[in-house]
């Protein structure tokens, strides 16, 4: 019997902790993150008791009337290159500030099933985002996510679009799984804001052989909008500014300039 009760325990130990985030890896990543020189200061935020730390950008030539939010990939940080560190960089020049938050982290060596247990507390970031960006004047707000980001951003508008305008999904994935947290093609049919889906030739097989459904799936929003970017692979690296402007330009378009 109380080798049953130890197994027990020690099974809901590991299922316990599979759901918790490494905050030491959060940290480590805050402290080298704080010495960037470039473009935007860093901001405490706070989310269900927990502090997390972004990135914030101002537009260039213009009030910050209109936002984005960026969300990393898997195991990544705000930084993140060249994706992320290009959007929170390169979008400000056109008028965006931006926002890239830190989503919340697995231990190093986690595979993308062990990020699903992280959505809930990824959607509380977000709202927090939306909630420091109404603060500095947002009217405005659209998401961009990019892998396990972008997975994340769909749960969270599936949850509760409020107080977001547009979403860009780079390089999303379908997953196979019975998960509540990622049945992000249920997700996409309700999703009724200007959506833009955008992958890579050579992006990963859960994004590249999913684009069509994923095509079906948006087809009664008139305002999604699917494209590939060719001799492009998940990472982006060859040309990552061909990804940022469209972008941009999709953003402006959707959402107007100020």
């Amino acid at each position: 019997m109380k080798r049953r009760l130890l197994g027990l325990c020690l099974f809901l130990g590991v299922c316990g902790s599979a759901a918790a985030s490494n905050q030491q890896r959060e940290l480590d990543y805050a402290a080298s993150l704080r010495q960037i020189a470039d473009m935007g200061h860093a901001v405490w935020l706070n989310a269900g008791g927990q502090r997390f730390l972004a990135l914030f950008t101002e537009a260039e030539k213009t009030d910050n009337s209109q936002a984005v939010i960026i969300l990393h990939d898997m195991g990544e940080h705000p930084d993140q290159q060249p994706v992320a560190h290009g959007l929170r960089t390169v979008l400000p020049r056109h008028n965006w500030t931006t926002l890239s938050i830190q989503l919340p982290l697995r231990e190093i060596g986690a595979g993308r099933q062990d990020y699903y247990g992280l959505f809930d507390e990824a959607q509380g970031r977000i709202q927090a985002a939306v909630a420091y960006l109404r603060a500095q004047g947002a009217k405005d707000i659209a998401v961009v996510g990019y892998g396990v980001g972008a997975a994340m951003a769909a749960y969270a508008l599936s949850r509760d679009p409020g107080g977001l305008a547009a979403f860009a999904a780079i390089s999303l994935p379908l997953p196979e799984s019975t998960l509540p947290q990622v049945q992000i093609g249920e997700f996409i049919k309700n999703i009724a804001l200007p959506f833009l889906d955008i992958y890579a030739e050579f992006d990963l097989p859960e994004v590249v052989d999913t684009a069509r459904r994923r095509r079906m799936l948006g087809k009664d929003n008139p305002v999604y909008r699917q494209i590939r970017i060719n001799g492009e692979n998940h990472a982006y690296r060859h040309d990552p500014m061909m990804l940022i402007k469209r972008i941009y330009s999709w953003l402006a378009l959707s959402l107007g300039p100020n």
